[in-house]
């Protein structure tokens, strides 16, 4: 046993479904263990402003179905300096905070690393964001309801479409990730995707819209993640429109409706075993650790190791299957 007394948690980055769940879980089984709880508002930025929040088990009720995070979050400068980062720490210990679960992304984690390898402080990471490009983790809270957000737009999109002989360009979140692009893509049937991982060239995507036509398709859905090599959704709409005339060409930027909404079943049960864990852990000693699933186990990967793996592969079948499902 760690001897922990008091738990902070808080959530930082950009917000994820599920964060809420997981705040929930961590509240509660730190009060089942007999450990106070202080939650942290906006991120490293609260730390910095001292906004602390007792909390109980009450504090958390009826929060499970809702999106965004009732800790907020903030994006915070000031912490990645030397300065900010002991300010931060000497407020912890001020509060009497003796060990911390941060709830967030890639910059989360790396904050949470800075600050704990510094003051030896004990600090679990839980992945939140909506990318699923974290390392140490089969899925990230949120990636599962960003998707579905996609796919219910992918279907509305297509009823018009398909009445119009219209080809959508749809541009989806991922800067460096492609996974919502790719998994969307292939459940709402898209006849093309483009990723951040893959350059696709403008000829081949001319040649199977061309194809498509000829073969008497009467609508297209083309997915494009926002980090695309080719310039985003509206970029490939004007040099397909100067090719091809088939269709009329539209655009639809999802944007930040995919960070939104009730999180899913599976995000919900996500962030609630990754926030016992993450306590778990803590009281048996733990710290510096990516709580993450893999398979269907709940494991840990060391902070170091989860961040230094920065390769993200998507799966080859899935990407196999894009060209091979939309004939």
């Amino acid at each position: 046993m760690s001897g922990i007394r008091k738990i902070g948690v808080f959530t930082s980055g950009g917000d994820a479904p599920g964060m809420n769940a997981c705040i929930r879980a961590v509240v509660r089984t730190a009060v089942y263990m007999g450990i106070e709880v202080v939650g942290i508002r906006k991120g490293y930025q609260g730390m910095l402003d001292s906004d602390f929040w007792d909390m109980d088990a009450r504090s958390v009720g009826n929060i499970i179905h809702l999106g965004g995070t009732i800790l907020k979050t903030a994006r915070c400068l000031e912490f990645k300096t030397d300065e900010g980062t002991e300010k931060a720490y000497n407020n912890l210990k001020a509060k009497g905070i003796d060990a911390l679960v941060a709830i967030g992304g890639d910059g989360t984690a790396r904050g949470a690393e800075r600050l704990s390898s510094r003051f030896d402080i004990p600090i679990m990471c839980i992945p939140g964001t909506i990318d699923n490009d974290l390392y140490g983790s089969d899925f990230t809270l949120g990636f599962d309801t960003a998707t579905n957000t996609v796919i219910e737009a992918i279907d509305k999109i297509r009823d018009t479409a398909a009445s119009h002989n219209r080809l959508f360009f749809v541009e989806v979140m991922g800067r460096d990730s492609g996974c919502i692009a790719l998994r969307s893509g292939i459940a709402g049937g898209a006849e093309a995707v483009l990723l951040p991982e893959r350059e696709t060239a403008i000829d081949e995507l001319i040649e199977k819209l061309s194809l498509d036509a000829r073969n008497k398709k009467t609508s297209s859905i083309v997915i494009v993640a926002e980090g695309d090599k080719s310039g985003g959704a509206y970029q490939l709409a004007k040099r397909v429109t100067e090719k091809f005339d088939f269709y009329d060409v539209k655009v639809t930027i999802l944007g930040h409706l995919q960070r939104g909404g009730s999180p899913s079943s599976f995000d919900r049960v996500l962030a609630s075993r990754l926030g016992f864990a993450a306590v778990k852990g803590l009281i048996a000693g733990n710290s510096r650790q990516m709580v993450g699933l893999r398979g269907n186990s709940v494991v840990m990967t060391p902070l170091e190791e989860a961040l230094n793996f920065t390769h993200f592969k998507l799966e080859d079948d899935l990407m196999e299957m894009v060209s091979v499902l939309s004939i």
